[in-house]
């Protein structure tokens, strides 16, 4: 059973994502999620939330490995 993050936290993980994903499109919009993120009373939208969800689960389904994949996305 896969755990409900909150928005907060997947927020904090994108740069992680950015950083390890080998997948131009996922780089750019963990990227682009930080970017508005800082805008005051920002919240994703539901596909933007889905799409969180999805990288953060698969950094930690791929944690062990030096660089993540992000199958997801493709």
């Amino acid at each position: 059973m896969m755990r409900a993050r909150t928005v907060d936290e997947l927020v904090w993980h994108m740069p992680t994502v950015a950083r390890l994903a080998e997948n131009t499109w996922a780089k750019s919009f963990a990227q682009s999620i930080q970017r508005q993120s800082r805008r005051r009373g920002w919240r994703p939208s539901p596909k933007q939330l889905s799409v969180m969800q999805a990288l953060v689960s698969d950094l930690f389904a791929h944690g062990g490995q030096e660089e993540g994949d992000f199958d997801v996305i493709e």
